[in-house]
């Protein structure tokens, strides 16, 4: 072999090497977190089936067991570990209607405890009457993120999963706050997988109630967007890894009741699924 024809041999495999560690690096992932057997671990949804098991948050550098578990033996939960769960409203124009947009994006806040997980029961408090599905996108922080610009904040999210975030109408209306409204036990479905490496400005989100679709729209028609939203809350709190950010959503929503399923499918993300139930009698959610 001549010299020439070696080192091209060798930039040759040192270009395949690095390329193939870079697709390696932007593959998709799909972390899950979930309960078996009474305890709470993260992992890897590696198909339908299986979950490979992970020793801590993926953000924190969580890395594979060995351990395998079925999907059917698990319970779901929200994939995330928040300290703080933030919201957008009125974040689309086909669910402002006629009104003028905002000069900045429209935030307020909802509990941790408000988050659960996919196939997990949406209660219907005893005192609700008009509880509304709302189909949106929610990004998990990844990294600490304070005062960032819009340019930074790719390498602070982490990934991207479907959600709903649940709204009582009436309290929404009546309340001084959105306290009970937005943020209430289980008002924050979200889920199954978070997902790595997520083209976040060209999604199609869908909704779908009792599997009709009722709203549809992809994220490039966010008033604004998750670049914009998730430095914009940095101005003014710390996001923390783990941290949730709903985008908003889109259309008109209309009230669920008690035996009504609502899905919300990010294409090429997954599909959250959630069971409306009645509050326990006796109780006074």
């Amino acid at each position: 072999m001549t010299p020439n024809r070696g080192i091209a041999s060798f930039l040759g495999a040192a270009l395949l090497a690095a390329w193939a560690t870079n697709a390696a690096a932007q593959a998709q992932v799909k972390y899950v977190k979930y309960e078996a057997a009474g305890a709470t671990s993260w992992g890897i949804l590696e198909n339908d089936t299986t979950i490979q098991a992970i020793s801590g948050a993926p953000w924190a550098g969580g890395k594979p067991t060995g351990r395998r578990v079925k999907v059917a033996e698990v319970r779901f939960l929200a994939p995330a570990e928040a300290k703080k769960v933030i919201a957008a409203g009125l974040n689309y124009k086909s669910h402002i209607g006629q009104a003028t947009p905002a000069k900045y994006v429209g935030l307020f806040a909802k509990f941790p405890t408000s988050l659960t997980g996919h196939d997990q029961p949406i209660v219907y408090p005893a005192d609700a009457t008009n509880l509304h599905y709302e189909a949106e996108i929610c990004v998990v922080i990844g990294k600490k993120a304070s005062n960032i610009t819009e340019a930074q904040v790719k390498d602070h999210v982490f990934g991207v999963t479907p959600c709903n975030d649940v709204s009582e109408r009436n309290w929404q209306r009546d309340d001084l706050q959105w306290f009970r409204a937005k943020a209430a036990d289980t008002f924050g479905p979200m889920g199954p997988a978070l997902v790595t490496n997520v083209d976040y400005t060209k999604l199609k989100l869908i909704g779908r109630h009792n599997g009709q679709v009722v709203q549809e729209t992809t994220t490039d028609l966010l008033i604004f967007d998750i670049d914009n939203i998730v430095s914009y809350t940095s101005r003014y709190i710390t996001l923390e890894p783990g941290d949730v950010i709903f985008t908003g959503t889109p259309g008109t929503t209309h009230a669920m009741k008690p035996g009504d399923t609502f899905e919300v499918e990010v294409v090429g993300v997954g599909t959250l699924r959630n069971k409306v139930v009645a509050a326990p009698r006796g109780t006074n959610q």
